[in-house]
């Protein structure tokens, strides 16, 4: 029975195709749109992904997220050093500062000044050059994505921009910045390029404020539990503190809560499942019209409703694991080949169980409408003209 199920599907090639593109569609945009909201998300705290070596971030107490800063006095760093459970506590500066290019355009930076004698904090994969360049004068290190577009040199044929190299020099704030290396880090919500130097030169570069002070990386000593060190240094000195995993569940809420991105992408999701299940419900549900003298001719040599019900459950079960599979496949090619692009795009595999949710419950929807034809048919109607 199975058998002739299976020959009673793809037997009309045209409603077998349609019913298979309609749920490959609806994978698709399931699976595709929520990777990308997703790889947004992530990008929103992908800062503190990079700088990985502190266990809490202390800050002004009114921050929203980790681009909204509120500077403080270098003052709140001796502070903290001197609360019990800490082991070392370095500064951060972090700002958007415009760099002048070769050809006299300006370009918004992010800046990100590093403890003069630690260097804590810095970029997570050197590509060119070393951390300890930046001890050199005026040195500052460029990501890779940034030296090679919003940072390149103009191009004498007019075509795509000459990256930057080492060697190479901008100009922050009137001040000359030399290019000591070249590093590897995720790209931001913003993606604009990233520059990393020391802490002192930061702060020569940025505007003169009474406070540029913008973050406080702690590391808890061994045994230390974070959670206390983090109710400690609250208590203490009025500051906000967080773990990383607190700091970056700040941000990509404040990205939830106060953006339209959650509902966007939300409504695509949402239109996805609506025209793959019409599409597939339509199809699926007139294949089963145009094969009801087969049904009938099955009830009338005596088999049973269950045995019928079966039948095109498989059939639901087939068509949708195809789609299934070549919506999830679609999207994976569609990762791989963006993925040195601009392009947000994140993976996990819970996607996975997501849309393959989406797609069971259109199947499902679909399968009910022609089960509840079948289940009504009279096996009379073979003998009708």
């Amino acid at each position: 029975m199975y058998h002739i199920a299976l020959k009673m599907l793809m037997g009309d090639k045209g409603k077998y195709l349609g019913i298979v593109m309609g749920l490959t569609f609806a994978s698709l945009i399931m699976t595709q749109q929520p990777a990308i909201f997703l790889g947004l998300m992530a990008r929103s705290y992908s800062f503190i992904s990079d700088v990985g070596l502190p266990d809490i971030w202390v800050m002004d107490e009114k921050v929203q997220f980790v681009d909204d800063i509120k500077p403080l006095q270098d003052t709140e760093l001796y502070r903290v050093r001197g609360i019990s459970g800490v082991q070392w506590a370095m500064p951060l500066y972090k700002g958007l500062l415009k760099a002048r290019l070769a050809d006299g355009t300006f370009q918004t930076c992010n800046v990100v000044g590093l403890d003069d004698a630690t260097l804590i904090g810095g970029p997570p994969i050197m590509l060119e050059g070393t951390l300890e360049d930046l001890r050199r004068s005026d040195g500052v290190i460029v990501d890779i994505d940034g030296a090679r577009d919003k940072l390149g040199k103009p191009s004498l044929t007019g075509g795509k921009p000459v990256p930057l190299k080492i060697g190479d020099s901008l100009e922050l704030n009137d001040h000359r910045a030399i290019v000591v290396g070249i590093a590897k880090v995720t790209r931001t919500f913003q993606s604009q390029p990233v520059l990393y130097t020391t802490y002192s030169r930061a702060k020569s570069y940025a505007p003169v404020e009474r406070k540029q002070l913008s973050f406080i990386l702690v590391k808890a000593k061994q045994g230390q539990n974070p959670a206390e060190l983090v109710k400690r240094i609250r208590i203490t000195t009025g500051l906000a503190a967080y773990s990383q995993e607190q700091f970056k569940e700040l941000t990509y809420q404040y990205f939830l809560k106060n953006t339209g991105i959650p509902i966007n992408f939300g409504i695509s999701v949402t239109l996805g499942f609506i025209v793959g299940a019409a599409i597939a419900g339509q199809t699926f549900y007139n294949f089963t019209l145009e094969n009801l003298r087969q049904f009938g001719v099955l009830k009338a040599m005596g088999t049973s409703n269950w045995v019928l019900l079966r039948m095109i459950l498989l059939q639901a079960v087939l068509v949708g694991s195809i789609g299934y599979g070549l919506g999830v496949g679609l999207t994976a090619l569609f990762g791989y080949a963006m993925r040195n692009t601009i392009l947000a795009f994140k993976f996990p595999w819970q996607l996975f169980f997501f849309s393959g949710t989406g797609v069971s419950l259109i199947c499902v929807l679909a399968a009910l409408i022609s089960i509840l034809k079948v289940i009504r048919l009279e096996p009379a109607i073979v003998f009708k003209g």
